[in-house]
């Protein structure tokens, strides 16, 4: 162990040394790619591993996990720098995001753009790695992507468009693994969508304070009053149908208790909702984590 601390002290010297601007600012690059903070990787992995579960029968192409994998990986740091694109001028008048790189100005949004030009080209390096449909694919998942962070300011769905962006994975899983789509796919598409915009409203209702003073849209702002409602009815078309899919796709009794879990931990999230206050509606947001592991490993153990 000491060994390779001392061979990584080494390397890390060097780095500095050659490269003492970039190294000075990778905190701030961290920071902007949220690579300190992985929850948004979960939750758009958990439903992309599935699909590629399901789509392998239980027996998924290895090489196609390694690249899907890092591939989510990759798409949200890259989401995350052209979130940050978008809201540099807006995130330093709202608490939770004043102190994003953009915001305070440790970074420049031309190098945000250009890391998100980086990732996503790496991403796609990966998918050069499996078929041509799936290549087709991934055009429409970068421009989702590129399109989310910018509807907030003429839409007040854009967790629609970002549950179209977290759910483009689902297909592109299941064209990867058979070179097709079958409609249990799209039924799993369309819940993962009402899932996401469940979710992210949420994760809107934290900065709903702030973002109805600086005029940005939200699901959280739409809906109002009938916020825990909307998201409560969101939360249950989304389990009708993931079990609906499940049952088309024969996926049997550890799925279905899954289901039943993941039940369990929406209602738990509409407590945390219930009065509206931002950290524990941070934590619902946080919460739905646990969701998307319980029902992959329904889909694991459907078919051991």
């Amino acid at each position: 162990m000491s060994v390779l601390r001392s061979v990584w002290s080494r390397l890390a010297t060097r780095f500095r040394a050659r490269f003492p601007e970039f190294a000075g600012k990778l905190p701030a690059y961290v920071t902007l790619t949220r690579a300190d903070r992985p929850i948004g990787i979960l939750l758009l992995l958990w439903p992309t591993i599935s699909a590629l579960w399901i789509a392998g029968e239980g027996s998924p192409d290895w090489s196609l996990v390694c690249i899907f994998v890092a591939g989510t990986a990759l798409m949200r740091s890259a989401g995350c720098c052209i979130n940050d694109y978008a809201d540099a001028n807006i995130d330093g008048k709202v608490g939770r995001t004043q102190n994003r790189p953009l915001a305070t100005g440790l970074l420049s949004r031309k190098e945000a753009l250009s890391c998100f030009a980086v990732l996503a080209a790496l991403a796609f390096l990966l998918v050069l790695f499996t078929n041509k449909f799936t290549i087709v694919l991934s055009f429409g998942a970068v421009a989702v992507a590129s399109l989310y962070p910018f509807m907030k300011r003429y839409t007040n769905l854009p967790q629609v468009v970002l549950g179209v962006a977290f759910s483009w994975g689902i297909l592109m899983a299941f064209s990867a693994q058979t070179g097709s789509i079958p409609v249990p796919a799209y039924l799993l598409f369309v819940a993962n969508i009402l899932w996401t915009v469940a979710y992210d409203t949420e994760y809107a209702m934290v900065d709903r304070e702030y973002d109805e003073k600086i005029g940005v849209k939200s699901t959280a702002i739409l809906f109002g009053e009938a916020d825990k409602l909307m998201v409560g009815s969101l939360q249950v078309m989304f389990l009708l149908a993931i079990w609906l899919a499940g049952r088309q796709l024969q996926l049997g009794l550890a799925f279905n208790l899954s289901l039943l879990i993941a039940a369990g931990l929406l209602a738990y999230q509409q407590v945390l909702i219930k009065d509206r206050l931002p950290g524990p509606c941070f934590k619902a947001f946080l919460h739905n984590n646990w969701v998307g592991a319980a029902l992959f490993t329904g889909v694991l153990l459907s078919y051991l």
